[in-house]
């Protein structure tokens, strides 16, 4: 109890200063039936056998009655009060299969850049992280419960601001290194890579990046190990991909240039109590965090990027929430510290359905480098200079290579809105596209107006 009230206090200092930790998620503890080639822990009077050839430490917790044991060759079995091993007959409990030992699976086969491994201290309902920021960060406290006995995997060169476990906490790297080179701390931590603490907590109100850029290729690989290497098929067109994260996704990407001003914390309580609480917005997934700039973009080195990713594509609310977001920029930029922002969004849903609520312009899209410009479609001034439309049972076009009177009663022209309408701005490299009521091609957007050509009692067939 001592080891488990020290973490929670600690824990809660983390929270108090606004410090980021990632906890370790399995064990290898002799009742995680995950840990058994069955799924479930070995049943009384049966036998047990452990990989002869791996270390590991496995922690037990209750009292069990088996047959036989084979051991590891190195490793250790930690009994908890009350637990212990008792003999028993083979094939006494009428549960037990004969002959077939419960194997301990390989314990060496929990990764530390698995993202499935790890729980952020900081998660809510409606915020995710984007894969990479899922393992521990340069400034990350990581925590192995001092109640589980683990063994994790490393690679590459790792660097976080603090370990805690086994009951310690290790800040300095001579004492977590003289852990490691300890027979406790190699039955616990295998692998080529090399584990060390020492860096600062983000101190900056903005955020920090994560720094896990040079880890990704071993993250995705750990994620995408159960998919054999290959991400999933997005369910829309254009899928993104945003910054940290190992696959495509549905959605919208915001991207926020920031001033001192600005607070990421008070930005995603924002985000939360706001936007994500709104009932249009469920079954939203939301991530922001700070990222590295594109080197194309000229100014800060850093922005912060909002993830919106969406389960079912075909709703579009994703693209309303990016619009509402600019619109709060544009309003509120000032007061959070935002100097300018731009979106991204994914194409329509596969399958032909369509994403609701595009139907009409963002209305913070000035934001993004000005205002989207109309397209204006070269057929329409084609139309207007030398197509003449006549009725005769149903409507026809004809080409007049020369000018030819036009029968009587048929009409001459219409106004173009492309000459009656007032200059738009040209669209800003990187900015929103332009929705429209009803996408022509799937996953592409589209400027539109009304034709005069089908408008009038003329065009019915």
């Amino acid at each position: 109890m001592g080891a488990q009230a020290g973490l929670l206090l600690w824990l809660q200092l983390c929270a108090l200063t606004r410090a980021a930790y990632k906890v370790w998620v399995p064990s290898t503890d002799f009742e995680a039936a995950a840990n058994w080639s069955q799924n479930r822990t070995p049943c009384a009077g049966g036998a047990v056998a452990f990989p002869a050839d791996k270390l590991v430490s496995v922690l037990v917790r209750g009292s069990h009655a088996v047959s036989d044991v084979l051991l590891p060759l190195d490793g250790e079995l930690v009994l908890a009060s009350g637990a212990g091993f008792s003999a028993s007959d083979a094939g006494s409990h009428p549960d037990c299969s004969a002959g077939a030992p419960a194997l301990f699976r390989d314990p060496d086969r929990f990764s530390w850049h698995d993202p499935h491994l790890w729980r952020s201290g900081d998660e809510a309902r409606g915020l995710f992280l984007v894969d990479a920021d899922r393992v521990p960060c340069r400034h990350d406290d990581v925590v192995f419960p001092p109640n589980a006995s683990f063994r994790a995997g490393l690679a590459g060169a790792v660097r976080v601001r603090s370990v805690s476990a086994l009951g310690q906490t290790f800040t300095r790297a001579e004492d977590l290194a003289a852990f490691l080179a300890s027979r406790a701390g190699r039955l616990r931590f295998h692998g080529p890579g090399a584990l060390s603490v020492g860096a600062e907590a983000c101190a900056d109100p903005s955020g920090c990046v994560c720094g896990n850029a040079e880890a990704q290729p071993w993250i995705c690989a750990a994620l995408l190990q159960p998919l054999g290497g290959r991400c999933p098929p997005a369910a829309c067109r254009d899928a993104l991909r945003p910054e940290g994260q190992c696959c495509d996704l549905c959605g919208a990407i915001v991207s926020l240039t920031h001033g001192p001003a600005f607070d990421l914390e008070r930005y995603r309580a924002r985000l939360l109590d706001t936007f994500l609480a709104s009932p249009q917005y469920q079954g939203l997934q939301v991530a922001v965090s700070k990222v590295p700039r594109s080197p194309q973009l000229r100014g800060a080195d850093a922005e912060i990027q909002v993830v919106l990713a969406e389960t079912r594509p075909e709703t579009g609310g994703a693209a309303r929430l990016a619009r509402a977001l600019l619109a709060d920029v544009a309003e509120h930029g000032e007061a959070l510290g935002v100097l300018a922002a731009a979106v991204r969004e994914s194409g329509a849903p596969v399958g032909g359905g369509s994403a609701a609520g595009l139907d009409g312009p963002g209305p913070g899209a000035g934001l993004v480098g000005g205002a989207v410009a109309a397209a204006l479609l070269a057929l329409l001034a084609l139309l207007a200079a030398g197509l003449l439309v006549r009725r005769a049972g149903r409507l026809r076009w004809s080409w007049r290579l020369q000018a030819a009177p036009a029968p009587a009663g048929a009409p001459l022209g219409f106004p173009n809105p492309v000459f009656n309408a007032a200059p738009s701005e040209e669209r800003a490299p990187g900015g929103p596209p332009s929705p429209a009521p009803k996408a022509d091609a799937p996953g592409t957007s589209h400027s539109y107006f009304i034709n005069p050509l089908f408008a009038g009692p003329e065009a019915e067939a």
